[in-house]
């Protein structure tokens, strides 16, 4: 029961990682670029910001995916 719930877990942190992967871009463009250049990135939520957030998600992410990977496979 509780290594099916790790699975079922992972596979979620997993495709949530690989979102936030594939938004991102590390020349400037990604989620920034999709609200239509500079101008709008920064109305709705900050270039700089939007980059910061989600390279921080994609941090902890990354960092629950290996915890919740090493604890499957002590269980």
């Amino acid at each position: 029961m509780i290594t099916t719930l790790l699975v079922i877990l992972i596979a979620i942190v997993s495709l949530l990682l690989i979102l936030i992967i594939m938004v991102q871009n590390p020349k400037g463009g990604g989620l920034n670029s999709a609200f239509g250049g500079t101008a709008e990135a920064q109305k709705i939520m900050g270039a700089a910001r939007s980059t910061d957030i989600l390279e921080k998600i994609t941090w902890v992410l990354g960092g629950s995916l290996l915890i919740l990977t090493l604890i499957a496979g002590l269980g």
